[in-house]
């Protein structure tokens, strides 16, 4: 499993995970505003569907924020469900 990074050209948080079929990837595209990130769309290849990558993703999204004092908005609705699932990281939303 790769580290999270955060491509700030593409606006776009990354993570390579290995899959049942070789390696895949999932992301978030964001857009900041006033120093916030709002989540607006997360995905991962099909080859990681299924596998839990997408969580784990998040988790790492998430403790990301924390570590390095982001807040987050989610508007992707996998991210709004993921969030409500997981109070734990309330601190990191805006």
């Amino acid at each position: 499993m790769g580290d999270l990074r955060d491509e700030t050209a593409d606006q776009r948080f990354l993570q390579t995970f290995e899959g049942q079929t070789g390696a895949g990837r999932v992301w978030a595209d964001y857009a900041v505003r006033d120093g916030v990130h709002f989540i607006l769309h997360v995905e991962a290849e099909p080859s990681l569907r299924g596998t839990g990558a997408a969580g784990r993703f998040m988790r790492a999204l998430a403790d990301h924020a924390r570590q390095d004092g982001l807040k987050l908005v989610p508007r992707c609705s996998y991210a709004v469900v993921w969030f409500r699932r997981h109070s734990e990281y309330d601190d990191v939303l805006a």
